[in-house]
C-alpha cells in the first residue's frame, strides 16, 4: 500500500471539463463490518453524468461514480460474507437493503450524497458491496 491514491474530484463550476486527478490519503484497513476495496472498473450511469455535468447539484470536491467493482484486499473484524480475493461490485442503495426506502433522496448514494468510486481504493461497510459469484 502506498500513503497516497489516486482520485477524480468534481470541482465548481461543475460540468465535464473541470473534472480534476487529485491525490488523497490512502483509507487504511477497514474496521469492524467493513471492507478495502481495490476499484478496477466503473461505469457512467445517466444520474453519474447529470452529477458530474452540475445537473445534479452536489459538494465540491465530491468523488464521482455510484458504480464501482473491484476486488477485496482486506477485511475487518466480524466480516463473514466476504474474504480476501473476492470479486466485488458496489450497491446503488447501500442502506436501503429490503421493505420501504428509508431515505426518499440520494444523500447516502456513493458519487452524489457521500464520495464514490473514482478512485483506486475504497474502505466501506459491506452493505456497499455484494459478490456476484
Amino acid at each position: 500500500m502506498t500513503d497516497k491514491i489516486k482520485a477524480l474530484r468534481l470541482k465548481e463550476p461543475f460540468g465535464l471539463d473541470n473534472i480534476q486527478v487529485t491525490e488523497m490519503d490512502d483509507p487504511g484497513q477497514p474496521g469492524p463490518g467493513e471492507i478495502r476495496v481495490k476499484i478496477k472498473a466503473s461505469s457512467l450511469n445517466f444520474h453519474d453524468y447529470g452529477v458530474a455535468a452540475g445537473f445534479i447539484p452536489t459538494d465540491d470536491g465530491r468523488i464521482p461514480m455510484s458504480d464501482g467493482a473491484g476486488v477485496v484486499e482486506a477485511v475487518g473484524d466480524g466480516v463473514e460474507e466476504f474474504k480476501v480475493g473476492d470479486n466485488v461490485v458496489s450497491t446503488f442503495f447501500p442502506y436501503w437493503q429490503s421493505g420501504p426506502a428509508p431515505v426518499g433522496d440520494f444523500r447516502n448514494t456513493p458519487g452524489d450524497g457521500i464520495d464514490g468510486y473514482a478512485r483506486e481504493v475504497v474502505v466501506r461497510p459491506t452493505q456497499f458491496f455484494y459478490s456476484p459469484a
